[in-house]
């Protein structure tokens, strides 16, 4: 991948994709194409065609996807099912049509098993049923691994698959609803400081471990293995570390300065006994992380404060 490659990267707005923006450029990347999803929205066939038609990527980042936690998933289910297969499929098969050199295709550890082994090996992908709350999301996500290699069977395209963990950090989406459990606790955290709430409650038991990736971490793996990696399948992006639920709000507490108590509402679901990543064929191709969870935390309720804590 060259400096002056044209790459698109798909979802530049998002969390991920802004992380990969930064990512590029910081690498020394110039031809960085971006599109808002009022501009191109990728659910329309005709319009991404054109797209890719008209600007013939080299190199696409599809980090473009509609996210959320377990509210928003278990809630919007037709939505997140039908929106993330009708981005995955208009834009990988576009990039076939027009002959991309690479696409890295952005899926989620929600395609794994509810119960499957721990660390999540890579091949426990399909043997085993899925987390109901998210289905549809975790459906639509291995559909989108499967085009991938689908297409380079048929066709030897050169698109590869990336299993982000849980992530966050800048530009995160902090709706009271509608986030996932770590921005989600950053938030109620400081707005209960700010109004001197006596507790904070959080749902489920606290028990869940789950394990977090920083977002320009993700991002620095992401052009990693653009560059490096070239295999079917797919391939986990973790810390291979992981938290318990009870002890991450005890550490937003503590960052967030909020002195009150935390109360655990067990009639809530936990979701998820324990979602960690095996990172093994990550580490064995050079590639670790590098933000510790504390500081990432701290850089992501900085971000916080300075772009949403009025909302």
């Amino acid at each position: 991948m060259e400096l002056t490659d044209k790459i698109y990267v798909a979802g530049h707005n998002g969390m991920v994709g802004g992380a990969i923006c930064r990512q590029l450029k910081n690498l020394g990347y110039t031809n960085i194409l971006r599109k808002s999803s009022k501009e191109l929205d990728l659910r329309n066939q005709h319009a991404v065609n054109t797209f890719f038609e008209q600007e013939k990527p080299a190199y696409v980042f599809l980090a473009a996807a509609k996210v959320g936690g377990i509210i928003a998933n278990n809630t919007y289910r037709a939505d997140f099912i039908y929106d993330n297969l009708m981005i995955e499929a208009n834009v990988i098969h576009a990039a076939y049509a027009n002959n991309v050199t690479k696409l890295l295709f952005l899926g989620s550890s929600c395609i794994y098993p509810k119960l499957a082994p721990q660390p999540l090996t890579e091949d426990a992908l399909l043997t085993g049923l899925l987390e109901p709350t998210n289905e549809p999301y975790a459906i639509a996500k291995i559909a989108g691994i499967k085009m991938c290699d689908a297409y380079r069977a048929q066709y030897g395209c050169n698109f590869i698959s990336v299993m982000p963990t849980n992530l966050f950090g800048i530009g995160d989406n902090y709706h009271p609803q509608n986030s996932h459990v770590l921005p989600a606790l950053i938030r109620r955290f400081h707005e209960a400081k700010v109004n001197n709430t006596a507790t904070v409650t959080i749902w489920g038991t606290g028990a869940p471990l789950r394990e977090f990736l920083f977002s320009e971490d993700l991002a620095e793996a992401s052009v990693f293995l653009m560059k490096t990696y070239n295999e079917p399948g797919l391939i986990n992006i973790g810390t291979g570390k992981d938290i318990s639920i009870k002890d991450l709000a005890i550490l937003i507490k503590e960052i967030t300065g909020y002195n009150g108590n935390i109360d655990f509402d067990t009639t809530k679901p936990d979701g998820t006994p324990r979602k960690l990543m095996n990172v093994n064929k990550l580490s064995a191709l050079g590639w670790q992380y590098k933000t510790e969870l504390k500081e990432g935390i701290a850089l992501a309720y900085n971000d916080f404060l300075n772009n949403n804590s009025d909302k």
